[in-house]
């Protein structure tokens, strides 16, 4: 078993075919097809079905093991490079869509300017989809919505957020300040679906209190719903950083807590398994003081 095996194996799992595997490598199929043959005969198993190009369960194991090798072996150079020069090398990091909004920005202008070798690379997406990235090494860190449980990660809160309305300036709930849950229960509101995380958190506090949510539209993606909301396709529930944070006369919808909910928190989630690399610890270093920074100017968000 050596690297180049592993790594057409990992190519032919991101391109889905031995042939664009081979040219994603820069060499001819045939070489492709012998190191996996290799492979799979060191293991005596079938890690890629000749017949449609899709991995074996055998094969999404051995995959997911050779993206950590690979991401230790990128580490490595990484790390010996950074004891004689400054660091250098590649940081991955997946951050909420909400959160990269505010935070992403800031954080890329402060490594730019003192780790201006490190190539930061950013993943949005949602919490359900970046832990698995994390797990496989396919990132570094990821900034996700708290509480993760699982066994093989450590989380680090990093800031509370509130849960709030972001209405259209001609929607009722737009006349008040506050509301309670009863009240928002009056109005029919854009939601992400049941089964989210957020939307499930946010069902529970409802029947708690006594009181069901009803639904103008469900929307899979909390960005989309805050763009729905801002358009002024109706009031729409959020945390607090998915409001841009724009001068009140130039915006066509209002902010308006709601009374009863509690705070969403928001964390810092790293691999338990493994040293990190120089540019990762860099990242998360210079992650931890942006967030120190600019998190109190963000209407709705309070530091941990």
């Amino acid at each position: 078993m050596d690297l180049r095996q592993l790594g057409a194996l990992v190519a032919v799992a991101d391109h889905r075919s031995f042939s664009a595997a081979a040219r994603a490598l820069h060499t001819v199929q045939s070489n492709i097809s012998t190191h996996v043959a290799r492979l799979e005969r060191e293991l005596g198993v079938t890690l890629v079905d000749r017949a449609t190009g899709k991995l074996t369960p055998e094969g999404e194991i051995v995959v997911s093991r050779a993206r950590r090798i690979e991401t230790e072996l990128e580490a490595l150079v990484s790390d010996v490079a950074a004891v004689h020069s400054e660091v250098e090398g590649v940081a991955r990091i997946g951050v909420i869509g909400t959160t990269a909004r505010w935070l992403v920005p800031p954080l890329l202008e402060a490594m730019a300017d003192e780790y201006p070798r490190v190539r930061v690379v950013v993943v949005d997406a949602t919490t359900t989809s970046l832990l698995p990235q994390l797990h496989t090494g396919q990132l570094d860190l990821a900034v996700l919505a708290l509480p993760i449980r699982d066994p093989d990660v450590d989380a680090e809160a990093l800031f509370d957020e509130e849960l709030i309305v972001i209405a259209p300036s001609d929607h009722p709930l737009a006349a008040q300040d506050r509301v309670t849950l009863d009240q928002l229960a009056q109005h029919q509101l854009l939601l992400e679906p049941p089964g989210t995380a957020f939307r499930d958190d946010l069902d529970a506090q409802a029947k708690e209190a006594g009181v069901t949510l009803s639904t103008k539209a469900e929307v899979d993606g909390m960005r989309l719903v805050a763009s729905l909301a801002f358009e002024g396709y109706g009031a729409a529930v959020l945390p607090a950083s998915a409001a841009p944070r724009i001068p009140m006369d130039e915006r066509r919808w209002k902010m308006v807590r709601v009374d009863g909910l509690t705070r969403r928190s928001v964390g810092l989630v790293r691999r338990r398994r493994g040293l990190p690399s120089a540019p990762a610890r860099a990242l998360t270093e210079v992650l931890k003081r942006t967030v120190e920074a600019e998190a109190d100017r963000q209407e709705g968000i309070h530091r941990s």
